[in-house]
């Protein structure tokens, strides 16, 4: 009986105990709610207020960038950074770390995932510094507490590698909550890689705010319409908790259709570098206008790399050089517009002036064979006869034709000319004598002393080809919003006339003498299918200070066809004094305009394009296996076979045996310029395969169908 008694005594002292305590923490409880609720109530009240006044950006998704045929140029993609949880429960579980299975793991990333790329082609040392194997092991050998619970396995990748990842040794055997998580991120992507590099532009990723913005191109130019309107979003109270509630949700920026063409594109980028290579330039720039709308539809710069190789680099288009002889019709323009001359036949003195001479020789000479000869006496006493006077009014004249206005091209880094106007007294108030004036004024109108981006002289000539009508170099062409509403933006002038269509006849009859004349200084780019005109102009780099004579930049401006201009189109290229503007650039526009011509471009019939005749395949330039595989996969009978021509390594190409537009592309990658007989299939050449060959050389084929 005792024993009972002393079990049911420390039975009640137990419950006695657990009941006080019960009573202790049910009056702390108490306690802290009359605080909180009474005495606090104010600050956590304002703390409740400041939480659901908190008001959260929400980031909009950019807009595209499109070609002008819809052709994405750039857009964003959804990718997802893999990371993998290393104190997640299920792998702080494992009594044992399997060293087996994480050297199985880090085989599997080191060979699709690896740290660096090249991995096993590097040295032993790199190897096994950045190899998955040390990462690991490093990682795994910490203690628990100290593992990271993001280690990033790989980054921006798609759904697919996070299952290929979440397949791999260690991971693949842990079931339900995994450690193993994605963070989604969006990222800019060019699908046509470096192609009009400088122009489309590049976007950088503020890693604090995530907001994506432009820094080059049309992304910083165009960053407004393409960032679009961010939402807000904050937080509201329901009955089941605490949720985000969107108040104004993010609006998209527009998608850009540009003015860019994808073939003529193309076509610009490998006739520069072609150009280049062959002319060991520095660096190169193009442009290709529309010459009625002003529309941007191809432009390329490329710049020798430190490797040996061509890449796209600084966009020198918008960039101001000094001209050389390109400014020369410029001038004549205005001197025919002024009534400093009548006709294209009106006579100048060519003798020395202003300390220079004319190579071509002194004398009397036409406007013509002022600009075919690009005399720089004959061009500059034309402007004496009006500015001789008074000098500084030759910079209004250009002012007035809206020279020194931004184009608002839509290419970032765009600079306006710089041409010093040549006043009595310099910025110091000292004084300027005449002849210094005078001698600036001189070389203002043949191209020196004077300062023009590439996109600004070819927008004069533009106009001299448009019948005097200035219109705007553009590279955007309409913006479409998010409901899918395309808005065409109008074509706009910088001036509606800068010169009369009678004044811009005059101007062209006499740059068609530079490549057409009897002694033009760019005959070389004649070519009977197509009819370009243009001047060349050249002009020493100036380094230090100082002219480098070792070192020219070779310009051609023209447009094409001369009868019914649709095109205008400029390069320059900075290579060694040994070359030449008929050689370099004037055969960028020249082997553009044939390309374009070849391929019905210019409102022509395009002349390597024909229908095939019969019904049987015909299967070009293959193999039997390969033609056997083929018929059999297709279930083909009766298939035609043209025997294949092997390539040379050196010389002219052969394209006996192929479809007449991969002969085309071959021929033309190689320099030469393609006429065609016939219909079908390259059957003869007119140049032995293998024999030598000038670049513009031309080159016939006869098709035959069989």
């Amino acid at each position: 009986m005792a024993e009972k008694k002393n079990n049911k005594a420390h039975i009640l002292f137990r419950y006695g105990l657990i009941t006080i305590l019960f009573v202790i923490f049910g009056v702390a409880v108490l306690v802290k709610l009359f605080g909180t609720t009474v005495v606090d109530a104010r600050k956590w009240n304002a703390r409740a207020h400041r939480e659901l006044s908190r008001i959260d950006t929400i980031a909009p998704e950019r807009g595209n960038i499109l070609a002008d045929n819809g052709n994405i140029l750039a857009c964003n993609l959804k990718v997802y950074d893999i990371k993998l949880d290393l104190r997640h429960d299920k792998i702080l579980r494992m009594k044992v770390i399997p060293w087996r299975s994480i050297d199985s793991l880090a085989d599997s990333l080191d060979r699709y995932y690896p740290r660096i790329s090249d991995l096993q082609s590097r040295p032993a040392d790199t190897i096994a510094k950045y190899s998955w194997h040390t990462r690991l092991k490093k990682e795994f050998e910490k203690p628990d507490s100290l593992r990271p619970r993001a280690l990033r396995l790989a980054q921006k990748k798609t759904l697919e590698d996070f299952d290929r990842i979440k397949g791999f040794p260690l991971l693949k055997d842990i079931k339900g909550r995994h450690p193993l998580y994605k963070e989604t991120r969006n990222t800019r992507i060019y699908p046509f890689g470096r192609m009009a590099y400088r122009s489309i532009g590049r976007v950088n990723e503020n890693f604090h705010t995530h907001q994506i913005h432009g820094y080059s191109g049309l992304e910083k130019d165009l960053d407004s319409l393409l960032y679009g309107q961010p939402g807000l979003a904050k937080k509201v109270a329901l009955t089941n908790g605490i949720t985000n509630w969107v108040a104004t949700p993010p609006r998209r920026g527009y998608d850009l259709r540009t003015t860019i063409n994808i073939d003529l594109q193309e076509m610009l980028e490998e006739e520069l570098h072609n150009i280049c290579k062959e002319a060991h330039a520095e660096w190169g720039t193009a442009i290709l206008m529309e010459v009625h709308t002003g529309e941007i539809k191809a432009i390329s710069n490329i710049e020798l790399l430190e490797d040996g190789t061509y890449g796209e680099a600084l966009n020198r288009a918008v960039l101001p050089y000094e001209p050389g002889s390109v400014m020369k019709p410029i001038s004549l323009m205005i001197a025919f517009e002024d009534g400093l001359v009548k006709s294209v036949n009106d006579m100048v003195d060519c003798s020395p002036f202003m300390k220079t001479s004319d190579p071509h020789g002194s004398g009397m000479k036409t406007m013509k064979q002022v600009i075919e000869q690009s005399s720089n006496t004959g061009i500059s006493r034309v402007i004496f006869r009006g500015y001789s006077q008074n000098p500084e009014k030759w910079h209004d004249r250009l002012k007035g034709l809206g020279f020194f206005e931004p184009i608002h091209s839509g290419i970032a880094g765009e600079c306006t000319p710089r041409i010093r106007r040549l006043t009595p007294k310099d910025s110091r108030g000292n004084n300027i004598t005449m002849t210094a004036r005078h001698l600036d004024l001189a070389r203002q109108a043949y191209g020196y002393n004077t300062e023009l981006p590439p996109l600004f002289t070819l927008s004069v000539y533009n106009a001299i080809a448009n019948d005097g009508k200035y219109v705007r170099p553009h590279l955007l062409r309409g913006l479409i919003d998010e409901n899918g509403r395309d808005s065409v933006l109008n074509i706009t002038y910088i001036r509606d006339s800068i010169c009369s269509a009678a004044t811009a006849r005059k101007v062209r009859e006499c740059i068609r003498e530079v490549v057409w004349g009897d002694h033009g200084t760019a005959r070389l780019v004649r070519d009977d299918r197509v009819e370009v005109v243009g001047k060349t102009g050249t002009a020493y780099p100036v380094e230090k200070g100082v002219y480098n004579t070792a070192k020219r930049r070779y310009a051609f401006a023209g447009f094409f066809p001369y009868d019914r201009p649709q095109y205008s189109c400029m390069a320059l290229v900075m290579s060694g004094a040994g070359n030449s503007a008929n050689r370099t650039s004037g055969q960028v526009v020249k082997n553009m305009a044939v390309k374009m011509y070849s391929r019905g471009m210019l409102g022509n019939a395009s002349t390597y394009s024909s229908e095939r005749k019969g019904s049987s395949p015909v299967m070009v330039a293959s193999n039997s296996k390969s033609l056997n595989k083929t018929a059999g996969a297709l279930g083909i009978k009766g298939m035609k076979r043209v025997k294949p021509a092997e390539q040379p390594h050196a010389g002219t190409p052969d394209v006996s045996g192929y479809e007449l537009p991969s002969a085309v592309r071959i021929l033309e990658k190689a320099g030469l310029n393609v006429n065609t007989r016939g219909s079908g299939h390259v059957v003869a050449q007119s140049r032995k395969p293998g024999s030598a060959y000038r670049r513009g050389d031309e080159i016939t084929l006869t098709l035959a169908n069989k």
